[in-house]
């Protein structure tokens, strides 16, 4: 299979996964909001899962568990990279195929078996895992301490295991063809900056998986061999003293977060490259401050190394390394304020046209300005105390990470789909897509930090036994039908997609005259991306309505001979040769002028 294939397997797996996700959320939304109400259709779907028509509360955490684990991991991690790094690095470099294009079918096989792992645990007796998506010890470490700790949890571990190992397995493919496989002309300074996104985005998958399969094994270990990694004096049930010592459940947390935060830009970076990509197109303009948004990716990836401790500042942690933690967590925001700088100069005075992918990228920076700021509140350690493991921390996260992350990778879709499938997608539904689901996402998420800033928990079955939660309830019942039109409104989409793979209008090569390689490739699918030679890269990506150009964009492959009435000093930094025949022109042009 070639690399445009296997885009479009991890695409229609990740939407699958996320609309299994989505299902389970609307699942644990309405015990929410219903707590002491029985649905008997619950106990015909779910079985012993809901008995007498009310959610199990271990299935509860269950749902919560895996909702998070699908979402964090199959969609926003796989679905997200595996698609768009596999269809456009070779496309828009200039390549044939991946560099090892058995490796990227590996890639997608193992993630493949990781999902349908992940999935099997709802056919095991006691459920799936129940432990939160981040599994602390010692909930995954000891297999009775609840039901979804058993067989469930194996599954789980089992599954991440093979998910890594796929990452990793693209993330080496992905470095190896950006590094060695650029076509004539393509240097690192004319790539786009989705190309930069999904770079960086592998090295910072190589360098932190790695790092949560050893704290797997290790949780392997405590559950299956005795060992203590995790786990130190407990007492199970009551009355069962368990034969542990020594070990540190603060342990695994340090392992986990390692990758956990890296892991949130792991997510999110490829958002910013291909919103960087649709804005740039759409608004007829070149992207502001390529350089500078270049070089806050590169902070982003070296700085997110050292930011992990925030999310450990209430398990006893020193407060001078606290301190450290929110240093470096409050600069972590400089390069993201950059890059939401450089959107918004983009944006500003551009002709714009509101395509449904101009929509959602525009939708990905509201969305990553809103629940960004929240994180500057969790980042600020005495704040922490108070906010941490409430409603606010979800309503930061599903907004800055969550939101933003499908957005950006919604605009992707809506505009990449005529590269992928040949036809065009129906801007109209587009339309009704984005906005029932921008307006259902803040809809759901912002009461959330109110919730929060008022001590409301997160993963609670219930608040009605709380005296002081009961006032939330309302809000809770709110939250969930604004969940369900959410939800609803994805059937749009899902309607679209697939009807307009078969029966949408048949697309041309170049539908948004936009400059990058991809769309220099015949639409008609085959091995090897162009027939006869590849085409050579002469310019950046970015030269949208320049002055003295007969278009209002340039192809990349447009050589600066032909376009000496439009081209700029800069345009030769690295040819000097080119840059005195251009002078030599204008000094032409102006003699002519002057004659006249």
């Amino acid at each position: 299979m070639d690399h445009k294939m296997i885009a479009k397997q991890f695409l229609i797996t990740g939407i699958t996964m996320a609309v299994i996700a989505m299902i389970l959320s609307i699942l644990f939304r309405i015990q929410l909001a219903y707590p002491d109400k029985a649905f008997p259709l619950m106990e015909t779907l779910l079985g012993r899962f809901a008995p007498g028509g009310r959610l199990d509360s271990n299935f509860y955490l269950a749902l919560v568990t895996i909702h998070g684990t699908i979402m964090v991991f199959f969609v926003l991690t796989a679905g997200l990279s595996g698609t768009f790094s596999n269809l456009l690095i070779p496309l828009q470099l200039g390549a044939r195929d991946m560099a090892s294009p058995f490796m990227n079918m590996l890639s997608y096989w193992f993630f493949f078996l990781a999902s349908a792992i992940m999935l099997s645990s709802f056919l095991v007796q006691k459920g799936p895992a129940s432990g939160g998506w981040t599994i602390y010890p010692p909930l995954s470490a000891l297999p009775k301490a609840m039901p979804g700790s058993g067989m469930g949890m194996t599954l789980w571990l089992t599954s991440m295991v093979f998910f890594i190992a796929s990452s990793l397995m693209g993330g080496i493919n992905y470095v190896s063809t950006v590094l060695n496989m650029r076509t004539k002309g393509m240097d690192l300074w004319k790539m786009p900056l989705t190309i930069w996104a999904f770079f960086l985005t592998a090295v910072l998958g190589i360098l932190s998986f790695p790092v949560l399969v050893a704290g797997v094994v290790l949780l392997i270990f405590d559950r299956s061999f005795g060992t203590s990694f995790y786990l130190s004096e407990i007492v199970l049930n009551g009355t069962q003293v368990q034969p542990f010592e020594g070990g540190s459940p603060i342990l695994f947390q340090h392992l986990f977060w390692f990758l956990g935060h890296p892991e949130v830009y792991i997510v999110i970076m490829p958002a910013m490259g291909i919103s960087s990509e649709v804005m740039s197109v759409n608004s007829r303009k070149p992207i502001f401050g390529y350089h500078a948004m270049v070089y806050s990716l590169i902070g982003i990836t070296v700085l997110s190394f050292i930011v992990w401790g925030h999310h450990m500042f209430v398990t006893g942690m020193n407060p001078f390394l606290g301190g450290v933690f929110m240093i470096t967590t409050l600069i972590i925001a400089v390069p993201s304020a950059v890059k939401t700088f450089n959107w918004l100069a983009t944006l500003w005075r551009g002709n714009i046209r509101f395509t449904a992918a101009m929509l959602f990228a525009i939708g990905m920076v509201s969305f990553f300005i809103s629940g960004g700021i929240t994180g500057i509140f969790l980042g600020n350690a005495a704040l922490d105390i108070n906010l941490h493991d409430t409603y606010f921390v979800v309503a930061h996260f599903h907004l800055v990470m969550g939101s933003a992350a499908i957005f950006g990778m919604l605009a992707g879709v809506y505009h990449w789909f005529p590269k992928m499938f040949g036809r065009m997608m129906n801007e109209r539904l587009g339309y009704l897509h984005f906005w029932f689901t921008f307006i259902g996402a803040y809809l759901v998420f912002f009461p959330m930090h109110f919730m929060g800033l008022d001590g409301v928990p997160r993963r609670y079955y219930a608040f009605t036994e709380f005296e002081s939660m009961k006032q939330w309830l309302s809000v809770n019942t709110f939250i969930t039908w604004a969940a369900i039109m959410a939800a609803v409104a994805q059937c749009a989409f899902l309607f679209n997609f697939f009807y307009s793979i078969f029966f949408g209008k048949k697309a041309t090569q170049n539908p948004w005259e936009a400059n990058t390689l991809e769309w220099t490739a015949p639409v008609e699918h085959f091995h090897g991306n162009w027939p006869g030679e590849i085409p050579a890269v002469y310019r950046w990506p970015y030269d949208y309505s320049k002055p003295g150009a007969e278009e209002d964009y340039i192809m990349q492959t447009v050589p600066l001979s032909q376009t000496m009435s439009s081209n700029l000093p800069h345009d030769f930094e690295d040819n000097p040769t080119g840059l005195e025949e251009h002078s030599k022109w204008v000094n032409t042009q102006q003699s002519n002028e002057q004659v006249k």
